[in-house]
């Protein structure tokens, strides 16, 4: 494990690892370890300056190169309690780890040694060294808002994972009593695919964003903001949102496109108000605005987290290391 920690450099290398750099890249390529492939979809390699004007740009899956490396691209998720499956030859002393996690710390494990382990953080937290998240971005010039289309639902949910102990189950199983919600998704039996998807949230006046972290008085959901609420914004519905505190979204998006659960006093307060917007066009079109100044900006997983990685081991040449991960993120 000191060695997993330490950086080191060893100027022989192995012939193999030798000859994979000479005949594989240019010297001046910044190379990209994918040691864990993100959700194990792998992608195009040669991406980084097509796709993002990222220019210069290595990417591999291949270990070999692990000793020529850059960076080593390393996703949480896929990292044992033991972490013995981690690299174990002595790091160069030019690289660096990149640790990159998207869920919750609610709803990831936490593991004591990654403390002094990594040297970039990649997070959806605006504190991370790389910040990945779709967000809302100006448009080149101010518009009119888009007609709505016609809406076939009122309110709408798709979801699979299913726990009785979630916030997010609690409300839902409240707010049903009081409103009609269509559920879509395994735990309904109402699977459906991409197409569907799209077309299933465009049909609905609103959805419910929930997230799966609620409620924490600690800064563990700090940011934690998915395409949950992204999706319904870009296929014109009103997304209801639970999660972090109002404030925490107003960082990200508008205050007047979304409706917050916590600005009710209960399920049913929330109902009324549906059904009072269900009937008022005028006060419904309002969750609209937005769309005069704002597009919402989408991100390409997992190949754009791979090239923004680069970028920054790019414009990052100087040391560090995140000693402190786990109090970061998990809080202690």
């Amino acid at each position: 494990m000191i060695e997993w920690t330490k950086t080191s450099y060893s100027p022989q290398k192995s012939p193999a690892v030798h000859s994979a750099r000479e005949n594989s890249t240019n010297e001046k390529d910044t190379i990209i370890l994918i040691w864990f492939w993100p959700s194990n979809r792998t992608f195009a390699l040669n991406s980084c300056e097509s796709r993002f004007h990222i220019k210069g740009c290595k990417l591999t899956g291949d270990r070999r190169l692990y000793s020529s490396a850059d960076g080593v691209f390393i996703p949480h998720r896929y990292i044992l309690r033991d972490m013995s499956n981690l690299p174990k030859l002595p790091r160069p002393f030019f690289q660096k780890w990149i640790w990159m996690l998207f869920e919750s710390p609610q709803n990831s494990h936490r593991i004591p040694g990654l403390n002094n382990l990594f040297n970039v953080t990649m997070n959806y937290r605006q504190d991370a060294d790389i910040t990945i998240r779709e967000q809302l971005e100006l448009k080149p010039q101010e518009t009119t808002a888009e007609p709505l289309k016609k809406k076939s639902k009122m309110v709408c949910w798709i979801v699979s994972n299913w726990s009785e102990k979630h916030a997010r189950v609690n409300y839902f199983n409240e707010l049903k009593k009081h409103i009609a919600v269509e559920g879509f998704g395994n735990h309904f039996d109402r699977k459906i695919s991409k197409d569907q998807y799209i077309q299933t949230i465009e049909s609905c006046k609103f959805y419910l964003s929930f997230e799966n972290t609620h409620g924490r008085s600690d800064n563990t959901t700090i940011d934690y903001i998915t395409g949950k609420l992204f999706d319904p914004l870009s296929f014109g519905a009103v997304p209801v949102v639970l999660g972090p505190p109002r404030h925490s979204y107003e960082k990200f998006v508008p205050k007047d496109s979304f409706i917050h659960v916590d600005d009710f006093n209960s399920p049913k307060e929330l109902a009324d108000y549906l059904h009072m917007l269900d009937q008022n066009e005028d006060k419904y079109r309002q969750f609209f605005s937005w769309q005069k100044r704002f597009r919402v900006k989408k991100v390409s997983f997992p190949v754009e987290h791979a090239c923004r990685a680069c970028q920054y081991i790019q414009n990052k040449k100087g040391f560090q290391v995140f000693n402190n991960l786990n109090k970061w993120y998990w809080g202690y």
